[in-house]
């Protein structure tokens, strides 16, 4: 799937060229489930500053350490993520996704 509005996105992602108010990215859907996400991000210093500022953040300072690599210079680039739980449990059925996780985490369970 593409054409996702970029207030859906993460503030990295990289505006689509032809319409900037969506991202430059995708999702792979596997029966309902996401499975891959992933897309263009952003690799210019000040395009991250701008992103920042509009999702209203006026302090940089906790982003100062990630900002850093940008100011001098990154060549285009993208990524993405691969659920592999979210693949397990759609081969083999399963209901919750807790049960494909070796390790699940909620809002009662944070370690091991």
């Amino acid at each position: 799937m593409t054409g996702y509005p970029m207030v859906k996105r993460p503030f990295y992602t990289h505006p689509s060229p032809s319409d900037p108010r969506y991202a430059n990215g995708f999702d792979l859907i596997f029966r309902g489930t996401e499975l891959v996400t992933g897309g263009q991000r952003l690799h210019q210093y000040q395009d991250y500053v701008d992103a920042l500022r509009s999702r209203g953040v006026t302090d940089l300072k906790p982003f100062e350490g990630y900002l850093q690599a940008f100011r001098f210079g990154m060549p285009p680039h993208g990524g993405f993520a691969i659920g592999s739980e979210r693949f397990l449990m759609q081969l083999l059925g399963a209901s919750n996704l807790r049960e494909t996780t070796l390790f699940p985490r909620d809002l009662n369970r944070l370690s091991p």
